[in-house]
């Protein structure tokens, strides 16, 4: 059986939800092979080969961490030249994105992004991508050379799949590009003991409607009450409402969660790109002709601060 490269999104280590799910697709399609880069990417075999991965190459350099994406291309060019794998998959953050195009374009290969689903084809893999706000599902194939394709988050479910896991150091040369660009300073994300937005199963967004800063603690709380992620539309960061670094949408993280909840926000175009793969969509909205409701699994004709309250209420009374 062929090998599929799986791109390790790990942290000093600890290998990052996202990931797990590549090494789920990855053996529909083949023999899951992880390439896990930088500090800690030896700590991070017994997880993968807990979840699939039947041989994990390592490499630890310090050019992964004082230096931006070009040292993680270089790598998984090598390790695509050792390999000559079915496929590469990546996970489809924004720095994930940016590896395989830029590793697609080194190795002559087409690219597909954001898919949601894999599955092995006569000619090579085929992903499906949901398309146009929802309103096309899509199944592709890469016509040429090896298929790189990025994969958001939330799009399988993780599964345990032992295999040998065996550890293998990678051997790379970076090029003259590596070094090109360096990072001269980190600021550590304030915790706020929610999940990561981009990989929680629940997300509860705040829109327009919400009308303040001071407001987006109603959306808080319900977050708080069903364990998720909250996210906010273009039009509450703008008004400086809620950081960017939340913004769902276009412009913002495209999100998966298996339940998203979108209280007060109408539907734009530019949100809808973002959130439109979600498994279950509830919106709460006071206009019953907000083009949200076009796209909802459940839809709510209220004012959101008489009904957000309310349903923060009863989950936290059924919780006990």
């Amino acid at each position: 059986m062929a090998e599929v490269l799986v791109y390790v999104d790990h942290v000093d280590g600890a290998v990052r939800k996202p990931t797990l799910e590549l090494l789920t697709l990855a053996r529909r399609i083949g023999e899951p092979v992880a390439v896990a880069l930088g500090a800690g990417a030896a700590g991070t075999a017994a997880a993968l080969a807990e979840h699939g991965a039947t041989r994990v190459l390592t490499h630890e350099a310090a050019e992964y961490a004082d230096y931006l994406v070009v040292p993680k291309v270089d790598a998984l060019q090598a390790a695509a030249e050792a390999v000559s794998p079915a496929a590469v998959l990546v996970p489809s953050s924004a720095e994930g994105k940016e590896i395989a195009a830029r590793l697609a374009l080194r190795i002559g290969s087409g690219i597909i992004t954001d898919a949601v689903d894999l599955e092995a084809g006569d000619s090579g893999p085929v992903a499906t991508q949901s398309v146009f706000a929802a309103s096309f599902t899509t199944r592709t194939r890469v016509s040429k050379g090896t298929p790189v394709i990025t994969v958001k988050p939330n799009s399988a479910a993780v599964e345990a799949a032992p295999a040998a896991g065996t550890v293998e150091a990678l051997a790379v040369t970076f090029g003259a590009l590596a070094t090109g660009t360096k990072v001269t300073a980190r600021t550590p994300r304030e915790s706020t003991g929610r999940p990561e937005l981009t990989e929680a199963a629940i997300v509860v967004s705040g829109g327009r409607g919400v009308n303040g800063t001071e407001n987006f603690g109603l959306i808080e709380a319900l977050a708080d009450s069903l364990g998720a992620a909250v996210g906010a539309s273009r039009a509450a960061v703008d008004a400086g409402w809620y950081p960017h670094t939340n913004q769902v949408g276009q412009t913002g993280k495209s999100v998966s969660p298996q339940l998203y909840i979108a209280n007060g926000i109408s539907g734009a175009i530019q949100h809808r790109a973002g959130m439109q793969t979600s498994k279950t969509i509830v919106a709460v909205n006071k206009d019953a002709e907000a083009p949200i409701f076009d796209l909802v699994d459940y839809g709510v004709v209220g004012d959101l601060f008489d009904v957000v309250p309310q349903l923060t209420e009863e989950i936290n009374t059924r919780k006990g």
